[in-house]
């Protein structure tokens, strides 16, 4: 017996899994040298302001590098949709290594002082603004949407990497030819990143079919009218936006006063910081690994609820160990909340909304947060560690909170 007239149709080719793709290796490799890259600038530029003029001068330089971040991110996703992400990233990543090459050479021949510092800060900071949305909007270009989260997991690997390695490299360069070597081994570094980037393959993605005639600030608008009104993007939104704000000051800021008010000094700030980022490094070993999490969106609301409750408890915690113990936990809980955003907002967004998404998710915990810092620190003054860590720990919590109330974002799935 025969059959006639049934089409059979090929079942999609399986995508490559992102660890063993050579195109994603790269761009992480890229990402990888950039990542360490930026920590060995931050610690060269704070080492050259506190010498040239003071703890008061440091904190302005490093304060004027990120406001042009927080102002003009949202601008640098608008860039990567009109032009595309990887001709961003290259072009951004060369200017940021002529900027700081540039300065190591100058400050091998002399000593401009704490200005030339602050514009060095204004330049890295505006670069940043369209280097940040592109390298995050690049995964979505480089490998397919069942991959995202794995993508996000190994990134996840490279940000712990690079604050393992990159302070203790910037104080060898630093301790080996000041300031000038610090900036020297930055600028190597960007310079690595930029062979790999160029040699990425990039599928092209389908252009905004409404974009035509319309303004950069149109485009911007245009983009956040549609993040507000997506129905997965607009909640995940607020819940990062109160997330970053409430988490990332006690960590930068308020860990510090903490660490000097209950006596554990420098060292002891370290290990708090060492079990944080021993957690969010196991979550993103778990995410690389298992490559996607059921029920993603309910699961990340859940982890920076549970993690908001960690982020209170260590400002009353007894002792060191205990504290360490915490903040291995709280890294577990947010590292993966952090992880699945990302995941969720790539899969989520319009192919050619991506940049424009990232940016809008990257203005809080790159921009917005960090302007937080004096508030912090002025707040821990006046009131004490608990209260303000409570604080912050209630704006997680409503964030996580918000999560759970949402019904799209609870119920948001990423692609298998």
């Amino acid at each position: 017996m025969t059959t006639t007239g049934i089409r059979t149709v090929p079942a999609p080719a399986p995508e490559e899994p992102a660890h063993r793709d050579g195109n994603v290796l790269r761009w992480l490799g890229a990402y990888s040298a950039s990542a360490v890259g930026d920590n060995v600038y931050f610690l060269a530029l704070s080492w050259a302001a506190v010498q040239s003029g003071g703890p008061a001068q440091a904190g302005l330089v490093m304060a004027v590098s990120a406001v042009p971040r927080a102002l003009l991110m949202l601008g640098g996703g608008v860039v990567a949709d009109r032009f595309g992400p990887r001709r961003v990233v290259i072009s951004s990543d060369a200017a940021r290594c002529a900027a700081v090459f540039a300065v190591a050479g100058l400050l091998v021949v002399a000593s401009p002082g704490v200005w030339l510092l602050a514009v060095l800060g204004v330049v890295f900071g505006t670069v940043d603004a369209l280097f940040m949305p592109a390298v995050g909007a690049l995964p979505a270009r480089i490998t397919g949407r069942g991959q995202l989260a794995r993508v996000q997991g190994m990134r996840g690997l490279v940000v712990r990497l690079a604050h393992v390695v990159g302070a203790p490299l910037g104080g060898l360069g630093v301790a080996l030819g000041g300031s000038a070597a610090a900036f020297g081994i930055a600028g190597a570094l960007f310079a690595v990143s930029l062979p790999l980037l160029i040699s990425l393959r990039v599928g092209e993605l389908p252009a905004d079919d409404t974009a035509g005639g319309r303004t950069a600030w149109g485009d911007l608008g245009d983009g956040l009218r549609y993040i507000r009104g997506h129905r997965v993007l607009a909640p995940l939104t607020l819940v990062v936006a109160l997330a970053d704000l409430g988490f990332v000051g006690p960590l930068n800021i308020g860990l510090t006063m903490l660490a000097d008010e209950r006596g554990w000094g420098a060292s002891g700030m370290g290990l708090v910081l060492a079990g944080f980022g021993t957690g969010a490094g196991v979550s993103a070993l778990f995410l690389t690994v298992r490559g996607r999490v059921p029920r993603a969106g309910l699961v990340l609301s859940l982890t920076c609820l549970t993690g908001a409750v960690g982020v209170g408890t260590i400002a009353y915690v007894p002792g060191l160990w205990t504290a360490m113990g915490v903040a291995l936990l709280v890294g577990l809980l947010i590292g993966l909340t952090g992880a699945l955003t990302a995941a969720l907002a790539q899969t989520e967004s319009a192919p050619a909304y991506v940049g424009r998404v990232t940016s809008a998710f990257s203005v809080f915990s790159l921009g917005v947060a960090p302007l937080t810092y004096p508030l912090t620190g002025v707040a821990v003054g006046a009131w004490g560690t608990a209260p303000v860590f409570t604080a912050s720990a209630t704006a997680c919590a409503l964030a996580g909170a918000y999560g759970l109330c949402s019904r799209s974002l609870r119920a948001a799935e990423l692609p298998r």
